[in-house]
């Protein structure tokens, strides 16, 4: 059976909005934009630390709007970085409730139907972690519907006071498997959904 890895960032109030660029999602009036970059360029160990045992991926969860924004965004930028060969190699599943959803990038299989409904049986469907970045809205989806194996967050020393938060409504009981605190305060842990 899959196990799905949500890996995300954080602010200590909870806000995974928009981390990586001011225009990324402002949904909602959201004008905190990009509230990750500075801090994790400047920690080269938080962002090494959110990366490690990832070595048992054997594919990464969408939703439709990150995966666009999101693989769009490293598929076809000219800026050197250490994604782009992963994100284009690596088998792609978007989670999407639009059945004609078009799928641009190399490796990409959409999912459509109910978040929940399709994600269960495609837990079932084969082996290994299957990991999914951002995508909040299908995080909190798969959450409420007990899918979420794993948590990787990276918490980030900052308050935003307003934007879209990991958990919101659901309870979840988890058990640390590992955590570390870089030198700039940034905590990265593993979180194990109690079963």
């Amino acid at each position: 059976m899959h196990s799905i890895v949500a890996v995300e960032n954080v602010t200590l109030d909870g806000v995974m909005q928009s981390p990586g660029r001011p225009d990324e999602d402002t949904r909602g009036g959201f004008d905190r934009g990009g509230w990750a970059n500075a801090l994790l360029s400047a920690d080269p160990e938080a962002a090494q630390a959110a990366m490690s045992g990832q070595n048992e991926t054997v594919a990464l969860m969408f939703g439709r709007r990150t995966y666009h924004d999101l693989v769009g965004h490293w598929l076809t930028t000219s800026e050197p970085n250490p994604f782009t060969d992963i994100i284009r190699e690596t088998p792609k599943y978007v989670i999407s409730r639009n059945p004609d959803e078009e799928l641009p990038y190399p490796n990409s299989t959409l999912l459509a139907g109910d978040a929940a409904t399709t994600v269960a049986e495609f837990k079932s469907s084969g082996d290994g972690e299957v990991v999914i970045l951002g995508s909040g809205v299908l995080v909190r989806d798969l959450a409420a519907a007990g899918l979420v194996d794993t948590y990787i967050l990276t918490v980030l020393p900052l308050v935003l006071g307003k934007g879209q938060q990991l958990f919101e409504g659901t309870p979840i009981d988890l058990d640390v498997r590992r955590s570390t605190t870089s030198g700039t305060g940034i905590v990265t842990a593993v979180y194990d959904v109690r079963r």
